[in-house]
């Protein structure tokens, strides 16, 4: 079965702030959905965090290496693609398309052999997993507002990130947490996300212990992102001091960025974003070289419902996450797929067992967020 055509489409008209100083518009595109076409017909669904005219130039770039490639085998065929493509420059936008394509060729994989992701990537320790509702801060009044129509869809775990926290001062932010914590109760998950990769993020190794030290108060599961992502020895001596648990590492890219950080204990929590990192068998390998030094491998997922669906496999197939990751109130997570998601009383989501990824896009909704009617 060979590659014989990639598309990809920019998803538009939808796109849900994300709390960056120079924020993004609802017609910004940040997200891009790919579909490689087999000789065979049968197609793979793939996305990218990128702008789609980026995508659609890496695509360009990368189309003598992918033509004709065996659709059966994405390892394989990423990592050709990886290697061909250092002197274009390792990470960013070609990183990311190649992502995409990784993604859509485990798909063929998965529907050619009647099995799910999961199982072909060594088998699946769980049917079900609890996701986090992934929403961003406001004021302190405000918060309550934003939490309790989450809850009542049935969520069990938030993680609330960006707005004000970390930009104004150490009242707000507790206020803000405080806030949280309250409109959710005890029983539930709590995460906090500083947003340290936002442009000229301010806060730094002394501000993230203090804050960290304030988290611990209201049982906060994890710290994410709370120093700028290129602060490693800052983490490390973070991670050593903190009361509770340091996560990041989502704007890195492909595994070899990831070493330095995983063998250094820098992070309690490692969370590679598979649109970004390298696809599913970069990030696999992440997580293994995570499972060897005891870190705990969470998806970051704040992208599309392909990429959740990519991240529900990947969780099933490795034997300590416990998360993932729910960006709310997207239609490109809601919308866009056939069935939706449905999430039980017990604050769990099934993690699909058709072949591939398990979901299926639906066409018109697709059209109307990318206007495109061809890409599938």
């Amino acid at each position: 079965m060979k590659i014989r055509e990639i598309k990809c489409a920019g998803l538009r008209g939808a796109t849900p702030e994300g709390g960056w100083s120079n924020e993004i518009r609802p017609d910004d595109c940040v997200h891009t959905l790919i579909a490689v076409h087999t000789d065979e017909g049968l197609v793979g669904l793939g996305s990218v965090f990128t702008n789609d005219a980026l995508v659609q130039a890496a695509l360009n770039l990368l189309e003598p290496l992918y033509r004709g490639e065996n659709a059966l085998e994405p390892e394989r065929v990423s990592e050709k693609l990886h290697q061909n493509m250092f002197w274009m420059g390792r990470g960013g936008s070609i990183t990311h398309a190649i992502s995409g394509i990784d993604i859509a060729l485990w798909d063929i994989l998965g529907k050619a052999t009647g099995q799910p992701v999961g199982r072909l990537l060594g088998g699946r320790y769980r049917d079900r997993i609890m996701p986090y509702a992934s929403l961003l801060m406001d004021e302190p009044e405000r918060m309550k507002d934003h939490l309790l129509p989450v809850k009542t869809q049935g969520f069990k775990a938030f993680k609330i990130g960006w707005g004000p926290f970390g930009r104004r001062s150490a009242a707000v932010d507790e206020a803000i947490v405080a806030a949280a914590r309250d409109a959710i109760g005890p029983d539930c998950k709590l995460m906090v996300d500083a947003g340290g990769s936002d442009a000229h993020w301010a806060g730094r190794y002394k501000w993230a212990l203090n804050t960290a030290k304030m988290l611990s108060n209201y049982d906060v599961t994890w710290f994410e992102e709370a120093l700028s992502p290129d602060a490693l020895e800052d983490y490390i001596k973070l991670r050593e001091h903190s009361p509770v648990p340091i996560s990041g590492g989502e704007v890195l890219t492909r595994r070899q960025s990831f070493q330095p950080w995983i063998e250094k204990r820098a992070f309690d929590i490692i969370q590679p974003d598979v649109t970004k990192v390298g696809g599913i068998s970069e990030e696999r390998r992440i997580a293994w070289m995570a499972e060897d030094y005891g870190v705990k491998f969470i998806p970051h997922g704040w992208n599309t419902a392909v990429g959740l669906a990519a991240d529900l496999q990947l969780a099933s197939a490795i034997a300590t996450t416990d998360f993932v990751e729910y960006l709310t109130g997207s239609p490109f997570i809601d919308e866009i797929t056939l069935g939706g998601w449905q999430i039980d009383a017990d604050g769990m989501l099934a993690i699909p067992t058709k072949p591939g990824l398990g979901l299926e896009l639906d066409p018109d909704v697709v059209k109307k967020y990318t206007g495109v009617s061809d890409l599938l």
